[in-house]
């Protein structure tokens, strides 16, 4: 009996962070989830067999976008975000990203509040992706 409450409870306290490293950890206060490059890469990954279909935003520059990028993203720069919205995918899970994650930040704050529920700031951005070694396009 001790040892089944013993799994037990190692289980309630070790699944909160399971979820968490997967990308399934709660939202902010503005209504996005911050995730973890290793998990955004994980499921860039899958690419078109992914069972939960998914968009990259790339919301730098279009010349940090054209020195190199996840491929397969969409840019829309930040200061564009508001006036494009209607290119954001709402039926999709929706990275974004920047250079460091400020910028992704305040977009997926905006996305958020324009009722997109599906957001994920790649924490680290684009820095985080290329320090873990993982591939971009030019």
């Amino acid at each position: 009996m001790v040892k089944k409450f013993g799994l037990v409870l190692m289980a309630l306290l070790v699944i909160p962070f399971t979820a968490s490293a997967c990308g399934m950890g709660e939202k902010t206060a503005e209504g996005y989830e911050n995730t973890a490059v290793k998990h955004a890469n994980q499921h860039w990954s899958q690419g078109d067999a992914s069972a939960v279909p998914f968009q990259f935003i790339d919301v730098r520059t279009a010349e940090e976008f054209a020195a190199g990028h996840i491929e397969g993203a969409r840019l829309i720069p930040v200061q564009e975000l508001a006036e494009r919205l209607n290119e954001v995918p709402k039926d999709k899970q929706v990275y974004v990203y920047c250079r460091s994650g400020k910028r992704s930040a305040q977009a997926s704050s905006l996305l958020a509040k324009a009722g997109f529920s599906n957001i994920e700031n790649v924490s680290g951005g684009i820095n985080a992706w290329t320090d873990a070694g993982f591939p971009v396009v030019k």
